[in-house]
């Protein structure tokens, strides 16, 4: 918990330990403490490492807004008179070198007849009964606890396409949370391919080594279209992590923000800046909740029936959404709002946009690394309850929802399981939180009995 609550304090990702030689004199310390706060760095622990005759030694870690600040931290170190940083670590770089996940047995083979069971000559057995009768790879077989994590780089957190290889750091961190907190094999693959028909029929080929398929990180228009054809292909889920997954955190965050405000779904107005995947999913689960009146923006202007240049997915959300027929600027679609949700770029949205909302607004500027706006910025504003893309995050949602469909055999994931969830993560919260701890595992079980129930029922 206190490290969870530095980065979201301090808004960085950015963590380095300085090795600092020293010299062992009144004052020292604080100049090289000064030197952090002169790059509005934030310090965290200082710990001794060892003395000479005349230095002592210490390991200090400090968080920095920017990856490059500590370039400017280090000269500015070393050029005052009995300081040196000797070594520096990159506490995130360090946190996957290796990567993240590693396969491991679950029998342990101490013995030939523990290898002759688990391999040849033992495992024919198994094969043979699976000839027989496919349905039993479930039980005889991990598919019932694997889940392939599939990107082709498309669409990397906060960095846009980035290719394959480098999308592959958080594919296996996605895996990590999986093992973690829902026992969960996750399987990183990425596909050096943008060719929606080339992902789909990779994925296809490979689907029976799985229990169900998460997309991750590939861009619209593409995810939505390899999402529909592997749905019609498969018999298992298959799950656009960046859609579902954030609408069912964002859903819930939502629910506990209107009981804060005393404002009911049905008669709330929302708008949604940003149309990809992320904006798509949280538009349909909040429909599906009970909003009647959504406008959403992407970077050509509201989306509207009768709109030139709009691809199939956004010529949908034309038909169920902006009931008024908005067309005018983003300023126009804010005044009196109830709602706003951004899933689009930083610094989109000004305080006067805020402050053209309803009363008690509900602002929700979730663009990673940097919002729409600034909750600092959107609370000075008047907006009554604020959250960012640290607070409403995925990671809440995905473990338990797969744990579940896994534990209920599901072929598919619904919108159904997915109201499951975001309620289930909604009644967890606590002390006024819009939402529970994500590093409570309790949280995840609990997520994933509410989607298994709500899989089977009927």
């Amino acid at each position: 918990m206190y490290e969870k609550s530095l980065q979201e304090r301090y808004k960085s990702t950015n963590i380095f330990t300085l090795r600092c030689e020293i010299v062992d004199k009144p004052g020292k310390l604080s100049s090289l403490i000064a030197v952090i706060a002169e790059v509005n760095a934030q310090l965290d622990k200082i710990e001794s490492v060892g003395v000479d005759s005349i230095n002592k030694f210490r390991d200090i870690t400090i968080y920095c807004q920017k990856s490059d600040d500590i370039e400017i931290i280090i000269p500015k170190i070393n050029a005052i008179e009995g300081l040196r940083v000797i070594d520096v670590v990159d506490e995130v770089l360090e946190s996957h070198r290796r990567g993240t996940i590693e396969t491991k047995s679950r029998m342990a083979i101490k013995s030939l007849t523990d290898l002759r069971k688990v391999y040849t000559p033992g495992v024919a057995s198994v094969c043979k009964k699976i000839v027989d009768d496919p349905s039993v790879a479930w039980d005889l077989t991990g598919i019932c606890d694997r889940v392939a994590i599939v990107s082709d780089g498309t669409a990397v957190l906060g960095l846009g396409d980035v290719g394959a290889s480098a999308a592959l750091p958080v594919m296996e961190g996605k895996a990590a949370i999986f093992a973690e907190f829902v026992g969960i094999s996750g399987v990183p693959i990425v596909l050096d391919t943008k060719v929606p028909d080339e992902i789909v029929n990779h994925i296809s080929l490979m689907a029976h080594t799985f229990g169900a398929i998460q997309l991750e990180d590939i861009a619209a228009p593409a995810c939505f279209e390899i999402e529909e054809k592997l749905r019609e292909k498969l018999n298992i889920p298959v799950f656009h992590d960046d859609q579902h997954a954030t609408a069912t955190v964002v859903l819930a965050a939502l629910i506990n923000a209107l009981r804060q405000v005393n404002k009911e779904a049905s008669e709330s107005r929302a708008i949604i800046i940003g149309a990809g995947a992320a904006g798509y999913a949280i538009t349909k689960i909040l429909l599906e909740f009970g909003l009647k009146d959504i406008v959403v923006y992407d970077a050509d202007g509201a989306i509207y029936k009768g709109r030139k240049d709009m691809n199939p997915y956004l010529e949908k959300l034309a038909y169920v959404t902006n009931k008024d027929g908005i067309t005018g600027s983003l300023e126009e679609g804010f005044k009196e709002r109830d709602i706003f949700i951004g899933v689009a770029r930083a610094n989109l949205v000004s305080k006067e946009m805020i402050r053209s909302m309803a009363e008690d607004a509900i602002v929700f500027p979730l663009s990673n690394p940097v919002g729409e706006i600034s909750v600092e910025d959107a609370s000075a504003a008047g907006a009554k309850v604020t959250a960012d893309g640290r607070t409403i995050n995925n990671a809440l949602a995905f473990p338990g929802i797969f744990r579940g469909a896994l534990d209920a055999r599901a072929k598919e994931i619904t919108a159904k399981m997915q109201l499951a969830a975001s309620n289930t993560l909604a009644e967890l919260a606590t002390d006024g939180n819009l939402l529970p701890d994500m590093l409570d595992a309790k949280v995840h079980l609990s997520v994933s009995k509410a989607v298994q129930a709500a899989a089977t029922e009927g």
